[in-house]
């Protein structure tokens, strides 16, 4: 019997990292939460709500799923990840990690199964614990500082309010994603995933059309 998928997202805990880059993984969990609490046929359960991390149970796409997000820091997010996995007998097939990536700029999202961590240390800590790089990664983009030695203060920095819009949109647009991916299979969420992007603002206007488009 297949077990049920586990989304796991990636952040700091505490509200000093609540709005920043490196916390994008949190922000997909809890918008995903939020909309969950208002539907009811999205059967919202509250499994753990302390502790090594916080754990939801939901349907989500018609699945039945599981929803975390580490309270370990993000060095020893793998350290919850394995937990979880070893206590609801989750196989590495069905983890799926949402994080922030460097590579990608601000409104393009990437679903890939494997790879390297590119230097993120909750994606590091997760291959360590599960002994294996096969897990489902949905990476988001944040872009890069224009010098690299910026790269760790820039990832605890909060979005600004000018990309506040963008940052609601991907949200949004990675839940469709998610939803596409247990309601279709992988391969029609990644197609619709990966070519996500931004509207372009009407002319003369400069505000981001926080609607999204997945295809």
């Amino acid at each position: 019997m297949r077990t049920s998928p586990l989304i796991v997202g990636l952040g700091n805990p505490g509200p000093e990292y609540a709005n920043t880059r490196h916390n994008f993984g949190f922000l997909v969990i809890d918008d995903i939460v939020a909309v969950a609490r208002e539907r009811k046929s999205m059967r919202l359960e509250t499994l753990q709500a302390e502790g090594d991390y916080q754990l939801y149970s939901l349907t989500l796409g018609g699945v039945s799923c599981l929803l975390a997000k580490p309270m370990t820091y993000m060095n020893l997010s793998g350290r919850a990840v394995a937990r979880i996995c070893g206590r609801h007998g989750v196989g590495l097939e069905d983890v799926v990690v949402v994080h922030d990536e460097l590579d990608l700029p601000l409104g393009r999202m990437k679903l890939k199964r494997g790879g390297g961590s590119n230097g993120h240390k909750g994606i590091d800590s997760i291959v360590e614990h599960l002994s294996s790089e096969e897990f489902l990664r949905l990476r988001l983009g944040i872009g890069r500082p224009e010098y690299s030695s910026d790269v760790s203060r820039f990832v605890l920095q909060s979005f600004p309010q000018a990309e506040t819009e963008a940052v609601v949109a991907v949200c949004a647009a990675a839940q469709k994603g998610l939803t596409l991916m247990l309601r279709r299979g992988q391969t029609e969420a990644t197609q619709a995933i990966n070519s996500f992007r931004l509207p372009l603002p009407p002319a003369g206007d400069a505000t981001v059309d926080t609607s999204g488009t997945m295809g």
